[in-house]
């Protein structure tokens, strides 16, 4: 009955080796999967190389994120926000030759600038916009409609 026993043995024992020899066979892949291209092949400095690696990606990430955050923040000065609305100041001129446009920035700051056109010329104005109000002069029907424009 033991001799039955000595070749169960002996075939688990196979079985067991060729199982470790399989996952052997995959780390060593792997390991040298991460050695490519590197002189000294051995596990510390391979680690060592891929954790400084790691670091310097991180720095630089970083570096990134504040790059991007100052510029998303002096994104909101530049203009934006364009608004035009050309209307007749007068009757007796024939067409919409006057004008406003609006420019401001993300902050509603900025500028109008007013085109009046009449026979004796044309007359240009501009008036200063802060958060979306001019704080120096009350502004025009047409101005608010212009500034409104370039907010939606």
């Amino acid at each position: 009955m033991a001799s039955n026993f000595v070749p169960l043995g002996f075939s688990a024992i196979f079985l067991w080796l060729c199982i470790l020899t399989y996952f052997l066979w995959k780390a060593l892949a792997h390991y040298n999967k991460l050695g490519q291209g590197l002189k000294e092949k051995n596990f510390k400095s391979i680690m060592e190389t891929l954790l400084k690696d790691v670091g310097i990606a991180k720095k630089d990430i970083d570096n990134l994120k504040l790059y991007c955050d100052k510029i998303q923040k002096e994104g909101f000065l530049h203009i934006q926000k364009i608004g035009l609305v050309r209307f007749n100041p007068f009757k007796d001129t024939g067409g919409d030759q006057s004008f406003i446009l609006s420019l401001v920035d993300g902050n509603d700051t900025g500028v109008i600038i007013s085109g009046l056109y009449a026979r004796s010329g044309t007359r240009w104005y501009a008036k200063r916009i802060i958060k979306g109000k001019s704080i120096e002069h009350e502004l025009s029907e047409e101005e608010k409609k212009a500034l409104k424009e370039a907010r939606s």
